[in-house]
């Protein structure tokens, strides 16, 4: 004789593998929620500093960036988009990037940025002004072209793309070395 109605085994089984999936899900919606946190752009303060030099992000001028790299809790900051570009562009850089920030120089003053911080792979850049960051001269970055073209009107310079940036124009033997506040 056959029983179509549900062992208390086989309901028990279910019960239980409901209750596993629905933690599961719950806990991939809290390591998600987690996750999108720790991506957001970090603000800076007095004593954030710079990843290559050591530098004072909040001594210096002009734009700064930040990086968050895969399996890493805190992001890697730079005290110029310089800087930035050359990590960036080099060939050693293999570190996996979960997401990349510069400031928006359209928002916040030049000589003391504060937040405004934006994705640097759809920032509008303009490169060889005549407005110098904490190592010199520097790559100002936007978030909208018009802000961008009115700069380089301004202060000359190219406006380019995150991807219009080459190695050969991010060169790092000026500025720190002819920093004395250092």
């Amino acid at each position: 004789m056959t029983c179509s109605c549900i062992t208390r085994r086989r309901a028990l089984g279910l019960a239980t593998l409901a209750a596993l999936s629905t933690a599961g899900l719950l806990a991939g919606c809290g390591d998600k929620a987690a996750e999108q946190a720790s991506l957001a752009p970090v603000e800076i303060d007095r004593s954030t500093s710079c990843e290559l030099d050591g530098m004072l992000l909040a001594d210096y001028p002009g734009p700064k960036a930040q990086i968050h790299y895969a399996g890493q809790d805190k992001p890697s900051f730079f005290c110029d988009t310089v800087e930035l570009f050359n990590t960036l562009l080099a060939a050693e850089q293999v570190r996996p990037l979960r997401a990349v920030y510069v400031q928006d120089m359209g928002q916040t003053s030049w000589d003391e940025p504060k937040g405004h911080w934006i994705d640097a792979k759809t920032a509008v850049y303009v490169l060889g002004s005549k407005r110098h960051g904490s190592m010199g001269p520097t790559i100002a970055s936007f978030a909208q072209e018009a802000d961008a073209t009115k700069f380089a009107a301004e202060y000359g310079g190219k406006v380019l793309r995150f991807g219009d940036i080459k190695l050969d124009m991010v060169d790092l033997s000026g500025g720190a070395l002819h920093d004395t506040r250092m």
